[in-house]
């Protein structure tokens, strides 16, 4: 089983990631399925009834998904270059513009330098490349203790919080 940092610790992977090009029945258990494939109806149609997951390109728009985003138990957004910085934006509007409080997850081409800022953004679980520390990849996320710009895991600016 696939080993993946959430909520600030080390677990184990219960989720299947499903791929884009999948053909034929969806397997049992804690599937992540394509935004394609939920689109087509195809993800619920042949669901066992296990939560779902759903699984966004960067070059796929949240907007299809919208506030829809509730449905799912795990948004997953896919970095296909650590050089991409979309998924930050999608991460950011599915929890500030459509509300959803469930699991978002990085996946794909995701390194250890990208965590601290992607969890500003709103993310909360990482799946990092094959033979990643992730102990020290964990330890990444406290890199820094203060912050000066307001995100998702701090609303308000340095500036703000210094006059409270």
């Amino acid at each position: 089983m696939t080993r993946l940092i959430k909520s600030g610790a080390v677990v184990e992977d219960n989720w299947q990631l499903i791929p884009r090009d999948h053909q034929g029945e969806l397997p049992r258990g804690r599937i992540i399925v394509p935004l394609s494939l939920w689109l087509d109806g195809k993800a619920l149609a042949s669901h066992s009834g296990e939560p779902l997951g759903i699984w966004i390109d960067v070059d796929e728009d949240v907007e299809q998904l919208g506030g829809h985003a509730r449905e799912f138990a795990l948004v997953a957004i896919n970095f296909p270059t650590f050089m991409d910085g979309r998924g930050f934006s999608t991460a950011r509007l599915l929890r500030e513009r459509y509300g959803y409080q469930g699991e978002i997850r990085a996946i794909g081409n995701v390194i250890r330098d990208q965590l601290f800022y992607m969890q500003r953004c709103g993310f909360d679980a990482f799946e990092l490349r094959e033979g990643t520390d992730l102990e020290a990849s964990l330890a990444s996320l406290r890199d820094f203790d203060v912050t000066y710009q307001g995100a998702t895991d701090q609303a308000l600016p340095l500036y703000r919080r210094r006059n409270v």
